[in-house]
């Protein structure tokens, strides 16, 4: 039988279950700290989920568009990819871009945290070619062409168009020319290490602890500071080395639930339209930093701190390093018009009385559930969009995309986006969007079953 009301072994367990509480609102809050930092040292250091690294301050260039062998949540199959892991502690860096004759390409800017600080390219800045200085948040530089980072680490999350495999060489030409030079001779001090004596089930909240030393967060965060301090978080010395029990428990189940609430999160938070929800503000959870190309207003910014730390958890588990609805809008879906969980063991069709109202391109592209990665199929298609050759269009200009595992027939394959043999969930991108879209105006039709 429990113990009676008031005991020193109730109010034991009441603490203990606290604790464990507090320990899985700090595990949302830290998530996407520690799992960015941990995809950008893979990156640096050559065993990223990415098919392509580089060193600090470099960049790196993925030459194909990203397939099933890639093991990153919902990469996009659209555009080839140039990236760079940034070290500004080092010293800052002048990033020339190329004229890229009304290309669409993006130079995405997130920090230690997965805020999207700035954007350079067709949308923000055009496309001619163009020199900015990088800096961190110590060096003060101003200029109209400078790019300061809040954190000492950053990401360059850059996207470049590419139409089939006809127009590779000329991507590869304009990738080749996005290039990084520093004038220092300090070498990058990398992320930090975590204390290898460390036990497995506390690695995780080991990292935390090196990460928020090393980058703290902006001064509205406070209240989660002290959160993390009664967690052992912000000790110089690790706690986790030889940790007190109690507290070791509370960990492991604070993140077992942490990670419980973040795979919800990222099934829910805005009401679905036709079966379909909409990112679009799935990245608005910057409220501090706002650089070149993005833009500082109320309806872009999460105002709740402890709403936006939910949010930025979700966007970094269900697509790292997604850009802020204004430069692409992503919405995705599970389930069918009968409200059932998208699969491979039957068949559906997305009919598009009205083509996605963009200024520079869209695309319907699968993914698996729960990994959201893509998934071999027979005829290597993993997205299907406005520069699919070969698109059969209804005689009153509709679209209907086939949604299925198996083939729908030679007469329709050219309008097949294959699906994985168990649930899925496609994403629909559109990039450089229209008012229609911001403003929610546009609405894409549901997916039905059709057996």
């Amino acid at each position: 039988m429990p113990p009676p009301s008031g005991s020193v072994a109730s109010m034991a367990i009441a603490d203990s279950t606290q604790r464990a509480k507090t320990a899985a609102e700090v595990f949302v809050y830290g998530y996407p700290l520690v799992y960015s930092l941990t995809e950008t040292a893979g990156f640096a250091e050559g065993h990223s989920s990415l098919p392509v690294s580089a060193p600090w301050n470099e960049f790196g260039y993925a030459r194909e568009l990203l397939g099933p062998e890639t093991e990153f949540v919902s990469p996009n199959n659209d555009t080839l990819y140039v990236l760079a892991a940034l070290d500004l502690r080092s010293g800052p860096l002048t990033l020339h871009v190329p004229d890229t004759a009304d290309r669409y390409y993006v130079l995405q800017f997130v920090d230690t945290w997965t805020n999207n600080f700035a954007y350079l390219g067709r949308r923000a800045t055009g496309t001619a070619e163009r020199e900015f200085l990088l800096v961190g948040p110590d060096d003060d530089t101003q200029g109209p062409d400078v790019v300061r980072a809040p954190t000492g680490i950053a990401t360059i999350i850059g996207r470049v168009q590419i139409n089939g495999d006809a127009d590779a060489p000329a991507v590869h030409a304009l990738q080749d020319a996005f290039t990084l030079t520093s004038a220092s001779q300090d070498v990058p001090a990398g992320v930090p290490r975590p204390d290898p004596r460390v036990r497995e089930d506390l690695r995780w909240w080991e990292a935390l602890r090196v990460d928020l030393a090393a980058f703290p967060p902006p001064a509205g965060d406070a209240p989660m500071l002290e959160l993390a301090a009664t967690l052992g978080l912000t000790g110089a010395e690790s706690p986790y080395v030889d940790p007190d029990p109690e507290l070791a428990d509370a960990l492991v189940a604070g993140a077992a639930a942490g990670q419980a609430q973040i795979e919800e999160l990222t099934r829910g938070g805005v009401a679905p339209r036709n079966g379909w929800m909409s990112a679009m503000h799935s990245f608005d959870y910057n409220l501090d930093h706002f650089g070149p190309g993005t833009i500082d207003a109320p309806e872009w910014r999460i105002a709740d701190r402890r709403q936006a730390y939910a949010v930025r958890a979700a966007s970094a588990r269900g697509g790292l390093y997604g850009n802020h609805g204004y430069e692409a809008n992503y919405e995705f879906i599970y389930v069918d018009d009968g409200g059932d969980q998208l699969t491979g063991s039957r068949r559906y069709e997305l009919r598009l009385e009205e083509l996605p109202p963009v200024d520079a391109f869209w695309s319907l592209t699968m993914y698996d559930v729960p990994r959201f990665l893509l998934v071999a199929n027979p005829i290597d298609r993993y997205s299907i969009g406005d520069r699919t050759p070969g698109l059969q269009f209804a005689d009153d200009g509709s679209l209907t995309i086939y949604l299925q595992h198996e083939s729908p027939g030679p007469e329709r394959e050219p309008n097949w986006l294959p699906t994985p043999a168990g649930d899925f969930r496609p994403i629909m991108r559109m990039y450089q969007p229209r008012e229609r879209v911001l403003s929610g105006d546009y609405v894409l039709p549901p997916v039905r079953r059709s057996m």
